[in-house]
């Protein structure tokens, strides 16, 4: 093991078991100073290494060997004193591994954690078809790059973060590997830093089989973390899952990426009528797992977690549809906490007073919102169109007609979350930032359940202007993109 993988000659692993000695075996130190001819050097050092081993070789005590490129030695070097007269030590994870002990090295911890059950290794046909198939694809093109010798890494793009970390999770265990996740924020920025924690973290996928979950989706594409990301990449060479939204420039070429999305409709129509049959004595109708997959866009682990929870509520707290629904709305929640204010919808529709034709309307909104599943899966028109499968409604009218009124009477209705814009917040000066907070405010409510209520929209919502300067340009592509997001 010690040649083949880690690279050591037979003098460079009988330095390491002479050094990992003196942590076994006390009666060492005294053997070394006698050898030494010195009662001040009761401990092993590159000299008595070239002088007592075989095969003695100086190189070995080069950067760039394995002794001292893996860190599999640690050399007290004080003042002046000669490379060839310090005391050597073995490291400690060495000794552990050494005696059998094979744990985590304790000085990454701080940086990298273990994924659990539930985000990161889900069991055997936990994950609907869609997603097994995009497990299967990405664990075989990392066998391929690992066999090429290319880096095995891929970037997992897309908004849906827990989806992500569950195909990672499965891939990880295809390819019979630990995934420990790390937040790409959290890299060392300083270059030294960080080439310790690349070697280290290399070491330990040679020691322990692992696989990394890099979190890279709020980081800017250009700036110190990136760098940081795309040097430990450049330095490492184990197996990399990076999570981002969208495709990283710069990378190497061999970096594939994989657009990861949520179950389908029809997959988590069948995962809510599995995790429902699993209630005892009330068992929810059919009914309830169609109206759940038509509102909700969510990853298995969620609907097994909203399913639990409204098994654990009790019936005291409600019928069974109507607590699978809260646990849902709160599991979909999104926080949105800078950028939009959570009304608490009160108003009714005896609360609201509309000529018949306008009331229809709104009625209308809702029983689209109700069916959609049956209209776009069932009825085959979600194959025939893949844009503008949302709901967008504008309430035109003068100040205090009932506008605001409306949407709290539809979210009531139909049981959802409905979030007020600041549009105070949203809008920025600063040229793509407005964007970037449009995108926040479409990809946290995707997943069903609240309504995006634009109060006062005429700020945001424009007709494109004549481009005269820079300006007009700018603007224009801020109202391209709220269309296109919408649409």
């Amino acid at each position: 093991f010690a040649e083949k993988v880690l690279g050591l000659s037979r003098f460079e692993a009988q330095v390491l078991l002479l050094c990992a000695g003196m942590e076994l075996d006390t009666r060492l130190a005294g053997l070394c100073a006698r050898a030494q001819d010195d009662p001040a050097r009761p401990h092993p050092t590159f000299g008595l290494a070239l002088a007592a081993l075989e095969e003695p070789a100086w190189e070995a005590l080069a950067p760039d060997r394995p002794l001292r490129y893996w860190r599999l030695i640690e050399i007290n070097q004080p003042g002046a004193q000669p490379l060839i007269a310090s005391a050597l030590r073995a490291d400690e994870r060495m000794v552990h591994y050494l005696k059998g002990l094979n744990t985590f090295d304790d000085r990454l911890e701080a940086l990298v954690t273990p994924m659990d059950g539930r985000t990161g290794q889900p069991v055997a046909g936990a994950l609907p078809p869609s997603q097994r198939t995009a497990a299967d694809e990405i664990a075989g093109e990392l066998r391929r790059a690992a066999t090429a010798g290319r880096l095995p890494a891929i970037q997992l793009t897309g908004p849906h973060a827990a989806s992500k970390r569950l195909i990672a999770g499965q891939v990880a265990a295809l390819l019979g590997v630990q995934p420990h996740s790390l937040s790409a924020e959290t890299l060392p920025a300083n270059p030294a830093e960080l080439e310790t924690f690349a070697r280290l973290w290399q070491r330990e996928t040679i020691l322990l089989p692992l696989a990394l979950y890099v979190d890279a989706s709020e980081t800017a594409p250009v700036g110190p973390q990136m760098a940081a990301l795309k040097r430990l990449l450049a330095r490492s060479h184990g197996i990399f899952f990076l999570d981002v939204r969208e495709v990283i420039a710069g990378l190497s070429e061999s970096i594939p990426a994989f657009e990861v999305a949520q179950p389908t409709a029809a997959e988590q129509y069948e995962l809510w009528a599995g995790a429902l049959g699993s209630f005892a004595g009330e068992a929810p109708s059919a009914l309830a797992a169609e109206a759940l997959a038509a509102q909700f866009n969510l990853d298995p682990a969620t609907i097994a977690q909203a399913a639990a929870t409204a098994q654990l509520d009790g019936a005291g707290a409600g019928g069974v549809a109507d607590r699978l629904w809260r646990a849902c709305r709160s599991a979909s929640r999104p926080r949105l906490e800078s950028l939009a204010q959570r009304l608490e919808p009160v108003a009714t529709w005896d609360d609201l007073v509309l000529p018949p034709d306008t009331a229809a309307l709104l009625r209308q909104i809702t029983g689209q919102v109700r069916q959609r599943l049956r209209v776009y899966d069932g009825w085959g028109f979600r194959a025939k169109m893949n844009r503008g499968l949302g709901i967008s409604a504008l309430f035109a009218g003068e100040s205090g007609t009932g506008k605001t009124m409306a949407a709290e009477v539809l979210a009531n209705d139909l049981r959802l979350d409905l979030y007020r814009i600041d549009l105070s917040a949203v809008v920025s000066k600063y040229i793509g930032e407005t964007e970037k907070n449009l995108r926040r405010l479409f990809d946290a409510a995707e997943d069903g359940g609240a309504i995006l209520f634009f109060d006062e929209a005429d700020a945001l919502f424009g007709k494109r202007s004549e481009v005269k300067d820079s300006h007009d340009r700018y603007a224009n592509i801020e109202i391209n993109y709220l269309l296109q997001r919408m649409e």
